[in-house]
């Protein structure tokens, strides 16, 4: 059973930080290409962070997160992170890991964890 457990969430105020985690087990991490998606109320998800497995580990942003948003992967630990600086009001929202295969045939959602963004 593939599960993937999320963690890190919270509330924080304007300019700092968070580090969300997702702990992957019950599929080889290393062949799956990595993404974080977000979810504000009455908003569709949109894709925050990806990091591609066959670009040698490249990664790609929103452009509304680029430059303070960092996704990573420890494949020892079988976890993903996604170092979150400088966070804004709007970067409220459930947060979600998610990985998929390089063809797309399997993909694998955490439960989400919620950042709230608020003074």
């Amino acid at each position: 059973q593939v599960t993937l457990v999320e963690s890190g969430g919270g509330l924080v105020q304007p300019g700092g930080s968070l580090r969300l985690s997702c702990k992957v087990s019950g599929v080889f991490f290393g062949y799956f290409n990595l993404r974080w998606y977000r979810q504000a109320p009455g908003k569709e998800r949109e894709l925050v962070a990806a990091l591609t497995r066959a670009r040698g580990g490249s990664t790609d942003y929103a452009d509304s997160v680029k430059g303070r948003f960092t996704i990573s992967a420890d494949n020892a630990e079988n976890t993903m992170y996604l170092q979150m600086n400088s966070l804004r009001p709007e970067d409220t929202a459930v947060y979600y890991c998610n990985m998929i295969s390089p063809a797309g045939s399997n993909t694998y959602w955490g439960q989400g964890t919620q950042v709230t963004v608020s003074s």
